[in-house]
């Protein structure tokens, strides 16, 4: 899956030259990435990566809550930029990439945590969320394991999809600027 990061820039590239933007669609896509930042947040703060199973939080209604607030940030670009072909581009990639991704992480997941993975997965759906109440296996009151941790959402560096999305909009803005001032 390493592919996924290196053919991620050529597919970022072919976006900006295919893009479109305007004020309001930059504007639209921002709020749409803002909701994925939100999703990805909340996730990060319960997620102990190789320590434990994160079963909580969102976690708790989607097993890939990180990559739905991806699918979310990459809509809000898909929007921002405000072409057709772009966003084609866009979901093309990002479909047959975290579909891979997904796959290949969740038989990670079967061979280090066995039996609780199948009981976790039996229940709560791959991608998009169920929102019914999972009362079996949620840990009981308020634990470390069980509610958000700003001191976890750091160790997982979530704040560089912050980053990343705010400088991503800066640059959709710039090729908003220069297809108005220069007429490309």
């Amino acid at each position: 899956m390493r592919w996924r990061v290196r053919l991620g820039y050529p597919v970022a590239i072919v976006f900006l030259v295919l893009a479109r933007p305007i004020p309001h669609s930059i504007v639209a896509g921002g709020i749409v990435a803002a909701f994925g930042l939100l999703v990805r947040g909340a996730a990060s703060g319960h997620l102990r990566k190789d320590e434990q199973l994160a079963t909580t939080g969102p976690y708790a209604s989607t097993r890939n809550p990180l990559y739905l607030g991806s699918a979310f940030l990459a809509a809000g670009f898909i929007i921002a930029g405000d072409s057709w072909r772009a966003g084609l581009i866009v979901g093309i990639y990002f479909a047959v990439f975290y579909y891979a991704v997904i796959r290949d992480e969740e038989a990670d997941l079967r061979k280090r945590f066995g039996a609780a993975f199948e009981e976790y997965a039996a229940r709560t759906p791959v991608f998009f969320p169920g929102f019914r109440t999972h009362k079996e296996g949620a840990p009981p009151g308020k634990t470390s394991a069980n509610v958000f941790s700003w001191a976890q959402y750091r160790r997982n560096r979530e704040y560089q999809a912050l980053l990343g999305t705010i400088a991503g909009l800066v640059v959709v803005w710039l090729r908003m600027w220069i297809r108005t001032r220069f007429g490309y």
